[in-house]
């Protein structure tokens, strides 16, 4: 096996499509004793750095008032899944600045959703289909 069928082979194939500024939830095992489970992290990406089987991905909540960072592999048997809860409308690579700030200062913009003309088109045949509710006067 080469070099670069051993890399390929480490990585994951399933990994959402996401990026800085996104609110994700991440799925992670977690063994205690001989049980294992899924814990979720929820929480706005900051960072993400590397690549192929050494990229990582730093994610921030707030958890009772305190800041929680956490970094995660994104290629690891540990992380279950991830998710995109929302896309985030950001001009920044990296979101540091956000420890700095409380309360909605912290929020991230959300990014208007961008239909493609397929969807478009399936929206609007939904809307002519559907007929207006009937008031019961």
């Amino acid at each position: 096996m080469s070099l670069i069928g051993a890399v390929e082979e480490g990585l994951r194939r399933e990994i959402a499509d996401f990026s800085i500024g996104d609110t994700v939830r991440v799925s992670v095992k977690v063994v205690e004793g001989d049980k294992e489970r899924i814990q979720p992290f929820d929480g706005v990406v900051i960072a993400r750095k590397g690549s192929q089987t050494r990229e990582t991905f730093m994610v921030r909540k707030i958890s009772f008032g305190v800041g929680v960072e956490k970094i995660f592999p994104v290629h690891s048997p540990i992380v279950d899944k991830i998710e995109v809860l929302k896309r985030g409308r950001i001009r920044r690579a990296k979101l540091y600045y956000l420890r700095g700030k409380k309360g909605k200062a912290a929020k991230v913009r959300e990014k208007e959703r961008v239909y493609t003309a397929k969807a478009a088109r399936q929206a609007a045949v939904t809307a002519v289909e559907t007929p207006p509710a009937e008031s019961g006067e």
